[in-house]
């Protein structure tokens, strides 16, 4: 065997050996990150009791971990209530707790303590934001403090949807709900917090209460347009908001750095035309650690529509890990087709998403053998590049 001959074989070992090695790399990468994803849920007390005692929570909990679920996004704050004890609450309106909630019962702090034998994250979802009550004119806390209203161009109480507002941009309604979000993390050992489509978000429908008025006269030397929709005014307001996801965001790290801040916004740009959500721009300002934008759809020609324009679009390069789309599981007697759950997460994975949220809890119920056999037949873990 000539020196040539000896040569060629010798290269041709090598080439086979490093190509073994880069491939066994990339396979040992490719697990590392697919082993990883958010697969959450939204925990919440309306049509559902899994909240009121312990017994209901900790089968609530099994059953997340039994399916694959990493992380339970839990309703701390709706209709005026919060779902722990708050003295803030208790001071401010004489009630304490959720009036559902059995007598000396904490179900933050035993989910905390379930979650935590299993693994999985809580996250504390402050659902109602800005929102004040539902059917309710206002409720309680406007009728607590008036010149909190959010007041439309007619004068009168801003409701989209059935929801009656606070107005958001006033400085003691965002202290306010501060002042929520500090009690949580300072008192629970949550991983994170989570705000929706109400936080931080205002109807387009409001601006026209006085202080909001007198802020944009003082700007501009004019009052604010008519048209609740004109491009400025909508931007205008929008900042505001943003600004405002720019304090939450480092009130919570001032407090406790490795705490997660999540969204889970509309879908954009809907969510800037009709709530002033421009959470694109949260997510450049990095103001974002996990994002969950609710992409409920009742098509898939609409639902990849949506996620395709999100992926291109509306998230920056490499953000898929902090990203987990929102899928609607229920909503009153609605829930998907096995079919069309399948062809979602499979529309996930086909673009590199190996975690989503599904609204809401009691909809893993119906799908309890499906997740476990073809949604989620291996479990994950939470990516340890989300913080806490």
């Amino acid at each position: 065997m000539n020196s040539i001959t000896k040569l060629f074989i010798f290269l041709l070992i090598s080439f086979f050996i490093l190509s073994y090695s880069f491939s066994k790399e990339i396979q040992k990468t490719e697990n590392q990150t697919f082993k990883e994803a958010v697969r959450g849920v939204w925990l919440t007390n309306v049509d559902s009791d899994a909240l009121f005692t312990k017994e209901k929570l900790i089968e609530a909990v099994n059953l997340c971990d039994e399916i694959g679920i990493n992380a339970i996004y839990v309703v701390v704050w709706n209709k005026a209530m919060t779902l722990y004890p708050s003295k803030i609450m208790k001071e401010f309106t004489g009630i304490e707790i959720d009036t559902n909630v059995k007598k000396g019962f904490d179900p933050l702090k035993t989910l905390i303590e379930e979650a935590r034998k299993k693994g999985i994250k809580v996250i504390a979802w402050f659902e109602f934001g800005f929102s004040s009550s539902y059917q309710q004119n206002g409720g309680i806390l406007l009728q607590k403090k008036p010149h909190w209203k959010a007041i439309d161009n007619e004068g009168k109480l801003v409701v989209k949807n059935g929801f009656e507002w606070m107005n958001g941009f006033h400085p003691e309604v965002q202290d306010f709900i501060i002042s929520l979000i500090l009690e949580v993390i300072t008192n629970y050992d949550v991983d994170g917090i989570q705000g929706d489509d109400r936080l931080p978000a205002m109807p387009c429908e409001s601006g026209y209460d006085e202080y909001t008025i007198s802020l944009y006269e003082k700007e501009f030397g004019k009052k604010p347009p008519e048209d609740k929709y004109d491009k400025e005014w909508i931007k205008w307001r929008a900042d505001i908001l943003n600004n405002f996801m720019k304090r939450i965001y480092n009130e919570v790290k001032n407090v406790k750095p490795d705490l997660i801040v999540s969204m889970a916004p509309s879908i954009y740009p809907w969510s800037l035309e009709e709530y002033l959500q421009d959470w694109p721009t949260w997510v450049k300002n990095g103001n974002v650690d996990l994002l969950c934008p609710q992409v409920y759809r009742y098509e898939f020609d609409k639902y990849k529509e949506s996620l395709d324009e999100i992926l291109k679009n509306q998230l920056p390069e490499n953000y898929k890990i902090k990203f987990s789309p929102g899928i609607l599981l229920k909503v009153g007697n609605y829930y998907p087709s096995e079919e069309y759950l399948l062809q979602m997460i499979e529309e996930n994975r086909r673009n590199g998403i190996y975690g989503e949220s599904f609204f809401f809890f009691e909809g893993l119920k119906k799908f309890k053998e499906l997740f476990k056999t073809k949604i989620y037949p291996e479990k994950f873990s939470f990516p340890k590049e989300i913080k806490k």
